[in-house]
């Protein structure tokens, strides 16, 4: 069953909206930051995820999400294209063929190569760090360092864009493949695709404009 274009398109769209929770969860804590008190709400949210033993077993199935969506994203995609090695005639102004929508495998590349950087800047060092000395990394201090450098900066403002281009056709297209789709989940999907990855492209903006410090 989960051999069927079908079946992996369902298990792409549950693991996407499992991923769109998790994004849900963490520009939620990233948004801490804006109180300005030099990191004091943020490191406690920062300390909750950290320590949380249900948070920690969430992360591994997080993990496992992110693995399967990305196969079946790819596998998906070498199926489309290995099915039809000559690509369909059609106008660029194609009623329904956006091209966001035929663009999904490149921005879910860009997203992947941006959540490496930035898994090596924060998390695993984190992660680590507690598994070794039983204590997390000031996290705070090490956003207001990284941030200072503009091609960090640039860097994330990539990877948010890349995020949202991304979300204006996953977020929709997770509720089709599963059978819910109305006029509601359009808006939701420009609204989703908007605010959160603008949310978490603030950050960095702020810190190096020397909003937040």
């Amino acid at each position: 069953m989960f051999k069927s274009s079908i079946s992996r398109k369902i298990l792409m769209a549950l693991s996407g909206l499992f991923l769109i929770s998790f994004l849900i969860v963490h520009a939620s804590v990233n948004a801490l930051i804006f109180y300005n008190d030099k990191g004091k709400t943020f490191t406690i949210g920062a300390h909750f995820m950290a320590t949380n033993p249900i948070i920690r077993s969430i992360e591994i199935i997080l993990i496992f999400g992110f693995i399967i969506h990305i196969i079946q994203g790819l596998v998906l995609w070498r199926k489309n294209r290995k099915a039809r090695p000559i690509q369909y005639f059609y106008k660029d102004n194609t009623p329904g063929v956006t091209w966001y929508s035929k663009s999904m495998t490149l921005f879910g590349t860009l997203i992947l190569l941006f959540l490496i950087i930035h898994t090596q800047n924060f998390w695993i060092p984190n992660r680590v760090h507690q598994f070794q000395y039983g204590e997390e990394l000031p996290l705070y201090e090490m956003l207001i360092e990284k941030f200072q450098n503009p091609v960090e900066v640039a860097i994330y403002l990539i990877g948010c864009f890349s995020l949202g281009w991304h979300l204006l056709h996953g977020f929709q297209s997770a509720f089709r493949s599963i059978g819910k789709y109305d006029t509601l989940i359009l808006k939701l999907s420009y609204g989703f695709a908007i605010i959160i990855p603008s949310t978490l492209a603030i950050m960095p903006v702020s810190i190096y404009s020397g909003w937040i410090k």
